[in-house]
């Protein structure tokens, strides 16, 4: 595939190449640019680890296909604002950050990315010491991950790994929470024929996810940006309802469905969802939590009843297996956050709560590990009286929890 002429100056740059990014902030870029004036933005995109998505990218200009899959159809969009690939900690990531032409940064490394001594905090903290010396000026970062208040844990780990430039960078630097939503499962060898069939294009990268998407963002940047809001992003002095609606109903339920539908035999979310008893489970995890949120009552019913048509989508086969990796980082702010959130209401803990906590539990002991980190977990609470294996996990996992 092959870009058209007329591409966008690398005006935003981004930590976190894969699948998401490239169904989410590039989509809504591609589209701001489709309706701007202006000469656009365009992304340098990094990864945090391989090479090898960057360097497929980069055979096609950065163009790739995004298919959207839903139960009556494909549709195909070619996106074109990914300019510039590499991987992060190169000359060019540190020279893409220091530039002043480059005036935001956004962010997909996982609720992993933002644990203590993990490596995106410091690849940024690089990033913007550079940029101090070359005097590059303010810039925003935009986390775009699955965390309460991302932008301000990435704040706080960017500022623990900037030594000196600590300061320069609480001045000049805006870290911005947001809220992002986009159900972009793995990308198999028939979703690349697929693509082929359907557009003709020889596309070795695509994306498939389902046509909903989601970007609510806190309006508190400390230079230029994308007019996102012209792709329909939401700008608001507040994002926290909207972040404790996502997580706490959305991801929570897919948190639930890996654990239980994994130990049912199911392999992914529709077929999960489609078991009456483990549907009933989800609804009640979800009458349980939604009363902690800051939303009015009809807000949530309609986002529900469109979030239950994403889960019954047929034609996006988001794997289970995909969703428990990294469960151990997940559960906090999914399941522990809402049952706290419960108590500090004044309520008790919820039954399909503590059920859902329990059920996660046994997967992590009864079956194959998706990761490292869930096998050494696995050991620990297999050492344990089943009776004390929930109150260790509340024990563990408390900080990520609050």
């Amino acid at each position: 595939m092959r870009a058209h002429s007329g591409r966008p100056p690398v005006r935003v740059a981004h930590l976190g190449l894969g699948a998401f990014h490239r169904s989410h902030q590039a989509w809504y870029t591609q589209r701001t640019n489709d309706a701007a004036a202006d000469d656009g933005w365009g992304i340098a995109s990094f990864g945090s680890r391989s090479r090898e998505l960057a360097d497929a990218l980069k055979a096609q200009d950065g163009v790739y296909t995004l298919l959207e899959r839903s139960a009556d159809g494909d549709a195909a969009t070619i996106i074109e604002s990914i300019t510039a690939t590499g991987v992060a900690g190169d000359d060019t990531w540190v020279a893409t950050i220091a530039s002043g032409d480059v005036e935001v940064l956004t962010v997909t490394v996982t609720e992993a990315g933002y644990r203590s001594g993990a490596q995106p905090p410091a690849r940024i903290a690089a990033g913007l010491a550079a940029r101090r010396r070359a005097g590059g000026g303010p810039l925003s970062v935009v986390s775009c991950d699955n965390l309460l208040g991302n932008g301000t844990a990435l704040r706080a780990a960017v500022l623990a790994a900037a030594g000196d430039d600590a300061g320069w960078i609480a001045e000049n630097i805006a870290f911005v929470d947001t809220v992002v939503d986009r159900i972009t499962p793995a990308v198999t060898a028939d979703d690349v024929r697929a693509v082929q069939t359907l557009t003709g294009e020889d596309d070795r990268v695509p994306v498939v996810c389902e046509p909903f998407s989601e970007w609510v963002i806190a309006d508190a940047f400390a230079a230029g940006r994308p007019a996102w809001e012209i792709a329909g992003a939401v700008l608001t002095a507040d994002v926290t309802p909207y972040e404790e609606r996502k997580l706490w109903l959305l991801n929570a339920g897919h948190t639930h469905l890996a654990a239980a539908g994994r130990l049912a035999g199911y392999e992914t979310v529709d077929q999960a969802f489609a078991d009456p008893v483990l549907r009933a489970e989800t609804e009640a995890l979800w009458a349980e939590q939604r009363v902690i949120i800051d939303l009015d009552a009809d807000d949530i019913d309609a986002w529900l009843e469109e979030l239950r048509t994403r889960f019954d989508n047929p034609r996006i086969s988001h794997r289970l297996e995909q969703i428990a990796r990294g469960s151990e980082h997940k559960i906090g702010p999914r399941l522990l956050a809402p049952l706290r959130a419960r108590e500090r209401a004044g309520l008790t803990a919820g039954a399909a709560q503590l059920f859902a906590i329990d059920t996660w539990v046994r997967s992590i002991v009864e079956l194959a590990p998706p990761d490292a980190a869930a096998a050494a977990l696995a050991n620990d609470l297999r050492a344990l009286p089943a009776a004390s294996q929930r109150t260790e996990v509340l024990r563990r996992f408390a900080a990520e929890g609050d």
